[in-house]
């Protein structure tokens, strides 16, 4: 079973930065996709950000571009999540999600995010608060 633990998050000021991480283990195929969805209170969960296990592709969301980076960490089976420069429309609950994998056709994230739009899994969360 597929298991993500997020931690990370916390409460900062217009304009600084954070980094989240996320420790994942079960996956059975090599071409999982795993990154980060938020959701702030009254509005819908969105993509923030993916990977792709297999060829590295990322996914970013055009409303953090510039401003947010994914990254991994293979040997320590790890997702990062860097956020700089934030704002305050940037606090929500931010959750690890992954997709399983073992597709017939490999897509890139940013293409596998738009055929898949809701991950397979999902982690606990971990709440992001951007003071003003």
């Amino acid at each position: 079973e597929v298991q993500l633990v997020e931690s990370g998050g916390g409460l900062v000021q217009t304009g600084g930065s954070l980094r989240l991480s996320c420790a994942s283990s079960g996956f059975t195929f090599d071409d999982y996709v795993i990154g980060w969805f938020r959701q702030a209170p009254g509005k819908e969960r969105e993509g923030v950000s993916c990977i792709s296990s297999s060829d590295g592709s990322t996914f970013i969301a055009r409303s953090v571009e510039g401003r947010f980076t994914i990254s991994s960490d293979s040997l320590q089976n790890t997702v990062y999540l860097q956020m700089n420069n934030l704002k305050p429309e940037d606090t929500a609950v931010y959750y690890c999600v992954a997709w399983a994998g073992g597709w017939l056709v490999p897509l890139p994230a940013k293409d596998r995010i738009r055929r898949n739009p809701k991950p397979d899994y999902w982690g606990q969360g971990t709440q992001v608060t951007v003071s003003s």
